[in-house]
């Protein structure tokens, strides 16, 4: 069993990113539809199978023609070329009326737009059954309005890096090249555990002493926002001996082995940590960091007998704890490999007093609004519906006693804790 350890939060993120790096360093590949491929990240580049535009074609309405044909002698007006079909050659001293996206038929170099003609319109089908005539007048050069084959790539070029978070813009492209699927990085699938005799699940009548079970929903939905697949077993018994064999089936039960396993609850210093007191004896360290709340804290490669080592983290079991000790902690990395947009920290205005606890620092809610924060709930680690208020975190340095209302403070933003 190691000795608990005490750490800063500087100490702790440190420690967390190494660990869960390790751990999300192999995460493996998937091929999926694009509907399903909104921030994933791509695992290879993606290279172009033809080139886009795939041929020639008009920029706009007009008339298709060859530039040297251009001047005040009338040009005899052909068949029209809609998007979507095959264009006939073009014979010289003619003119093809011709559609945006409609392919730019051989022979023809140039597209005049239509208010440029003489008439400026486009011939009735009985008028140009009766030899229908247009004047283009000079002045064009060769290839205008026409956006040319691979303008836009070219076949076997790299469209998309390995990397790329795919976005609308990104998968417009893969779209536009005809490709159905993509090759992404794997979601991380993570276990979930919560503990606590004193924990049923929403929707079960309370018995005396009993609370519903906020956490598995609240960060089940967080790891699932932040790119992971989730897998709960419920909460788990506080016996050591039933905790433990509930522990082992879990991990045993799964197809592959997590790269994760989250618990929450357990590891303060009560007659009933189950956690901490299993799990200290496999690998798991136990310690404070300089944080509230989330103060007690849990990490590292759980050896247990008859399972694959895995990395486990465990964290404090109040609700609000638990969701700044995950959003301290373990989004950035998760933010880091999979491609999500960081948390922002921006300056704010405070709209209030505020007094903080020596030697630690403060993680608080509230609202940020035109640049100005208003702390909500204080702070106590339980008050659920202050959280759920709140879209940022006020972050209290640990040498920081007092502030008065009108300082300038850093916050991280949140929004809706997705």
């Amino acid at each position: 069993m190691e000795a608990p350890f005490r750490r800063s939060v500087p100490e702790h993120r440190e420690a967390i990113e190494e660990m869960l790096g390790v751990a999300l360093r192999d995460l493996g590949v998937e091929t999926i539809d694009l509907d399903g491929a909104l921030r994933r990240r791509l695992a290879q580049d993606l290279v172009a199978p033809r080139a886009l535009p795939p041929w020639d074609n008009s920029q706009m309405d007009g008339y298709a023609v060859h530039a040297d044909d251009l001047g005040v002698i009338p040009l005899s007006v052909v068949e029209t070329i809609a998007a979507g079909q095959a264009a006939h050659a073009l014979e010289r001293g003619t003119a093809a009326p011709i559609m945006t996206g409609a392919p730019m038929p051989a022979g023809a170099n140039t597209v005049i737009p239509i208010e440029a003609a003489v008439p400026d319109r486009f011939p009735l089908e009985s008028e140009l059954a009766q030899g229908f005539t247009v004047v283009l007048g000079t002045g064009a050069a060769e290839g205008s309005y026409v956006r040319t084959r691979g303008s836009d790539i070219d076949e076997g070029a790299v469209a998309l890096e390995a990397g790329t978070v795919m976005g609308p813009t990104a998968l417009g492209i893969v779209a536009g090249l005809g490709i159905a699927q993509v090759q992404v990085i794997a979601k991380p699938r993570v276990l979930l555990l919560s503990t606590g005799d004193e924990l049923v699940a929403p929707g079960t009548e309370l018995a005396p002493g009993q609370i519903h079970d906020a956490n598995t929903t609240l960060l089940r939905t967080a790891l699932r926002a932040a790119g992971c697949q989730v897998d709960t077993v419920g909460v788990l018994d506080d016996s050591p001996a039933t905790f433990t064999t509930s522990m082992r089936e879990a991990l045993n039960a799964a197809e592959h082995p997590y790269p994760l396993v989250i618990s929450s609850g357990g590891i303060s210093k009560g007659a009933f940590d189950v956690v901490k007191e299993v799990l200290a004896n496999y690998g798991v360290a136990f310690g404070s960091v300089a944080m509230q709340p989330g103060g007690p804290q849990g990490a590292g490669m759980l050896s247990l007998p008859g399972c694959d080592p895995v990395t486990f983290m465990a964290l404090p079991g109040n609700p609000v704890s638990a969701f700044v000790s995950f959003e301290m902690f373990i989004r950035p990395v998760l933010a880091t490999a999979l491609g999500l947009p960081a948390r922002t920290v921006a300056i704010a205005t405070l709209t209030e007093d505020m007094e903080s606890m020596p030697g630690k620092m403060q993680v608080r809610r509230g609202t940020f609004t035109d640049g100005a924060f208003t702390p909500m709930g204080g702070a106590s680690s339980h008050l659920l519906a202050a959280l759920a208020a709140s879209n940022a975190f006020i972050l209290i340095d640990e040498n920081t006693t007092h502030l008065d209302s009108g300082t300038r403070v850093n916050v991280l933003i949140i929004g809706d804790g997705a």
